[in-house]
């Protein structure tokens, strides 16, 4: 699939250009930027959200083009939504929905989901595991969730990190 290709080769990478449009180098920035490259402008949709955020467009964008699903299996090129990443509007609580997004590499045979998105200093590939959500590595080390959400001194235990336990819906976009 063109979209995964073109995500791929971005894998490492610490800035990045499109088609000179000032793009934010973030995770929705650079999923922007992927898709502005098939000619796809995923913030062109109806947010009516007044505190919207990249990633909220996109989030707008495939529930007016495409579908938002929750199915374990997604496809190559699908959008993969998070929650709570970070504490979007400042007030110490879990209640920061649509805060990260990303694009499906590929799925393992374990269900095991790669998905290619910016991420501290770099474009990077991570992992998700739905069928284990709270296991950041296999009894065998192999690595199932990444840690998504730093953790903060005032964070409880119980507070979310990997992807699998931030994980909100996949997105496919219809006509693509």
């Amino acid at each position: 699939m063109a979209i995964v290709h073109t995500a791929a080769k971005l894998v490492g990478a610490r800035t990045i250009t499109s088609e000179g449009r000032n793009i934010t180098y973030d995770c929705a920035g650079v999923t922007r930027a992927i898709f502005l490259k098939h000619g796809i402008d995923l913030y062109d949709g109806n947010s009516e959200d007044p505190d919207t955020n990249g990633v909220r467009l996109i989030h707008a964008h495939v529930r007016e083009n495409g579908r938002l699903h929750q199915s374990p299996i997604p496809h190559p090129g699908d959008l993969v939504f998070f929650d709570n990443t970070w504490d979007f509007n400042g007030d110490g609580k879990l209640n920061d929905p649509l805060t990260h997004v990303g694009i499906v590499e590929r799925i393992d045979p374990d269900g095991t989901v790669t998905f290619i998105s910016r991420v501290a200093a770099a474009v990077q590939r991570y992992r998700m595991n739905l069928s284990h959500p709270h296991l950041h590595k296999s009894a065998e080390g192999r690595i199932l969730n990444d840690y998504l959400r730093r953790k903060h001194p005032t964070d409880p235990d119980h507070k979310g990190r990997l992807t699998g336990e931030l994980f909100s819906f996949f997105g496919t976009r219809l006509d693509f």
